[in-house]
C-alpha cells in the first residue's frame, strides 16, 4: 500500500459519476407521460355515448385468452396513459384475431387519442366493415369515423357519419 495521493484522474472520474449516477438512473425509470384527461376524447365522446345509448342483446364470439389477455393489459396501460404500450399489445393480439371488430376499434380509440386522425378511420372502418352492423361496437365504429374526420376539416363527411349512428340503434322487440 503505497500512502501516495489519489491519481487526479481517478478523483475527476470518481466526481463525475457521482454526478451522473441520478442521472443515469433518472433516464433509466422515465416512461411516456400520461395523455391529458383533456385529450381523451375517445372515453368521453365515443364510448360513454355508445353504452349509454346501446340497447338489446350483444352476442360476441368466444375469444382467444391470449387476446382478452393482452387486451386488458391494454387497456390498463391505455388508462395509466401509455397509449404506446396500448398499441403495441393490441397489434399483438391481432397477430392472433386479425379479424377481431372489438381490438380493431380499440386501436382506432386510442389513435384518437393520439390525435392520429387517418389511422383512427382507418381503423374504425376496418372494424365495422367486420363487426356487427348494430349495437355498441357499431356505434362506436361511426362516432370515431365522425370525430376523425372532423378533426381532419371534412365536416360534410363527418355529418354523414354521425347520420350512420341511427342505423346502429337496435329496436326494442314489441311487447306481446
Amino acid at each position: 500500500m503505497s500512502n501516495s495521493p489519489p491519481c487526479p484522474v481517478r478523483r475527476r472520474l470518481g466526481r463525475i459519476g457521482l454526478l451522473a449516477a441520478p442521472l443515469l438512473l433518472a433516464a433509466g425509470c422515465a416512461t411516456q407521460a400520461p395523455a391529458p384527461v383533456d385529450d381523451r376524447i375517445a372515453a368521453e365522446q365515443v364510448r360513454a355515448p355508445a353504452a349509454a345509448e346501446a340497447s338489446g342483446l350483444q352476442v360476441f364470439a368466444l375469444r382467444n385468452p391470449a387476446v382478452t389477455e393482452l387486451s386488458e393489459a391494454a387497456a390498463q396501460s391505455a388508462q395509466d396513459g401509455d397509449m404506446a404500450r396500448a398499441v403495441t399489445l393490441l397489434e399483438r393480439a391481432l397477430r392472433i384475431e386479425p379479424r377481431d371488430p372489438e381490438l380493431l376499434q380499440q386501436v382506432a380509440e386510442i389513435r384518437l387519442d393520439q390525435g392520429q386522425w387517418e389511422q383512427a378511420e382507418s381503423h374504425a372502418r376496418r372494424s365495422f366493415d367486420v363487426g356487427p352492423r348494430v349495437g355498441e361496437l357499431c356505434q362506436r365504429n361511426w362516432r370515431t369515423i365522425a370525430l376523425a374526420r372532423e378533426r381532419q376539416g371534412e365536416t360534410e363527411a363527418a355529418r354523414r357519419a354521425r347520420d350512420r349512428l341511427q342505423a346502429c340503434q337496435v329496436e326494442a322487440p314489441p311487447r306481446l
